[in-house]
């Protein structure tokens, strides 16, 4: 068997397994595969991996766990603190229990796809690309730190995420849902969602200084939201977050229900009252939780007997409407906030269909007065 950096490719006569050698300072590096082929990619990787110092990648006995420990560690310096909680769960729930104890010497891609196709089995939907994207980042790290080879996520199939888009309510279930939630203590919140279009946990941190009566406006400078107990406001992620929204006469006499009842729950709490600037708060004045605002929303419409809708598919409803009114969508791209007119797009192209089948329709009508008039 031919020695140095030039390594070797055979296969093993006990198993028939392919194997793939390199000799590096006097030690040889041996891996394994099921073919040749695999066994001739694994030895150039190897190959490539070496150092300037002649020596191969050794993550030693760390494991997976170690990995994501460090490298959420370090990416809590860059990264926004309820963007880490979010990691820090998917790896407490999805990967740690499957994967954290595997050394990541002896981590394949073989490990990953089995985690995808039980989660996907699971009905999982969303979650096993989240997964993917988190270990892919993490490996990766992994191999720029000198620990691994090749990063294994590269070798899997991906997962991919196709988000179900639920049925919107119509116009006339909107009018008749708002009407009737006219005096529930979050109605002014369902119907400020409506009219703006803005994410819940923009609406969540939005203050009585953000807000301007006498224009009609709001202005979003951040969302707000819970994290390992504590409120943490967060500036938003793109310029295009921070913007004023024009609200219709409707938004803006919500606004004004509302500061009048928070007034009367600010007279009834006394002392008790936490004076935070919110808009829309508890009956102490306390933030609203997000599950809280879900589930009130969620109560409303059982009672209503109306088609269950989360907050966020009032803002989904909002640019809907607003496109099939043919509203320019590089303006309702700028209303919702998107750092791109083309994420717009591609979240709602059934609405631009829509758009673009009505346009059709209209040219219809042109042409046919066209060919009336010779």
């Amino acid at each position: 068997m031919p020695s140095g950096n030039a390594g070797t490719v055979y296969r093993r006569s006990s198993d028939g397994k392919w194997c793939a050698s390199l000799q590096i300072n006097g030690k040889r590096k041996t891996v394994y595969a099921k073919t040749e082929r695999e066994a001739k990619r694994k030895l150039a990787e190897l190959q490539r991996a070496i150092g300037s110092d002649n020596t191969l990648p050794d993550p030693g006995r760390k494991t997976v766990n170690d990995l994501l420990g460090l490298w959420l560690e370090t990416a809590s310096h860059s990264l926004r603190a309820g963007t880490i909680a979010d990691y820090q769960d998917i790896c407490d729930r999805h990967i740690r229990p499957r994967l954290g104890r595997i050394k990541l010497r002896d981590l394949n891609p073989a490990h990953l796809q089995m985690l995808y196709n039980d989660l996907s089995a699971k009905g999982r939907k969303r979650i096993p690309s989240f997964v993917h994207s988190l270990l892919h980042r993490a490996l990766k790290m992994a191999v720029l730190w000198g620990w691994l080879v090749s990063n294994p996520a590269d070798r899997v199939l991906v997962p991919r995420s196709k988000s179900e888009r639920k049925s919107l309510w119509s116009p006339e279930e909107l009018r008749a849902f708002l009407k009737a939630s006219r005096e529930h203590r979050l109605g002014p919140l369902w119907l400020v969602t409506a009219a703006s279009g803005c994410r819940i946990g923009e609406l969540m941190a939005l203050h009585w200084s953000d807000v301007d009566l006498i224009n009609g406006t709001i202005t979003i400078r951040g969302s707000l939201r819970k994290v390992k107990g504590e409120w943490l406001e967060n500036a938003p992620k793109t310029e295009s977050g921070f913007r004023t929204i024009a609200l219709p006469p409707e938004g803006v006499d919500a606004l004004k229900r509302q500061q009048e009842q928070q007034i009367e729950w600010h007279g009834k709490a006394g002392d008790a009252w936490q004076d935070n600037e919110l808009i829309f708060t508890t009956i102490q004045g306390e933030p609203l939780g997000r599950s809280m605002i879900e589930h009130a929303l969620t109560r409303q419409c059982k009672k209503l007997g109306i088609r269950e809708i989360s907050p966020h598919q009032l803002r989904h409803l909002h640019a809907t409407l607003l496109l099939g009114n043919n509203l320019p969508i590089t303006a309702v791209s700028a209303r919702l906030g998107h750092a791109d007119a083309n994420i717009t797009m591609s979240i709602y192209a059934h609405a631009i269909k829509k758009q673009d089948e009505e346009i059709a329709r209209m040219m219809s009508r042109i042409l046919r007065e066209c060919s009336t008039q010779q």
